[in-house]
């Protein structure tokens, strides 16, 4: 795993054209669509909804596009309903179906919460991703680094975090490898496009994480 919520090895993955920016990438970096029963576009994040898939690069500026450029109907070749709020509406499923996958990981031990817990799994080599929420204190989140060939993911804020922990808020997480974390970590990615504009939202602590 790499950091800032992405998995290095994607060359045996498969790939798909995104409608907005004509270039082929990895389907774990892009959002599919389709068209729903009432012609309406339709955001299938989970993969698994019938009919032909629209596939757009999972950033702001590629739906935006796609969006503004009536690119689904040319996509699906015929007239399409597209909600004003498909972008937002797409960052909320992402959002949340990365705090399920969260949650999953806890009750199943593959995840804990708290400084002290954090800490504890990374000096013990147990954390494989460090999660830290997007608005939390930079003096302490700066205190813990990523784990060494592991993953990190900053882009959720602390209240969504609390709910994957069944707390009001939680700044400090971390997941143990193996289990959920592969899965965990390429919807980080997804939802990374939709909330970092301009690179990795942790660009500037890089150099200090990396001890």
């Amino acid at each position: 795993m790499g950091r800032g919520g992405r998995t290095k090895d994607r060359d045996n993955g498969p790939t798909r054209k995104c409608i907005a920016t004509g270039e082929t990438g990895p389907t774990e970096l892009m959002i599919r669509f389709v068209v729903g029963p009432d012609n309406g576009i339709v955001a299938d994040v989970l993969g698994k909804l019938p009919g032909r898939g629209i596939w757009v690069t999972s950033t702001r500026d590629a739906l935006e596009l796609a969006v503004k450029k009536g690119l689904f109907a040319r996509a699906a070749k015929q007239a399409v309903t597209v909600p004003d709020d498909l972008v937002d509406r797409v960052e909320a499923q992402l959002a949340q179906r990365l705090i399920g996958l969260i949650a999953l990981a806890r009750k199943s031990g593959e995840a804990v919460a708290g400084y002290e817990k954090v800490k504890s799994w990374l000096s013990q080599d147990v954390a494989e991703i460090l999660i830290q929420s997007s608005d939390g204190s930079e003096r302490g989140k700066s205190k813990l680094s990523t784990p060494q060939r592991g993953s990190f993911i900053g882009w959720l804020t602390a209240d969504e975090l609390g709910l994957a922990f069944g707390r009001q808020t939680t700044i400090h997480a971390a997941l143990g490898a193996g289990g959920l974390a592969p899965r965990v970590v390429e919807e980080a990615a997804r939802l990374k496009g939709l909330r970092v504009s301009g690179g990795d939202l942790t660009a500037r602590k890089e150099k200090r994480r990396t001890t």
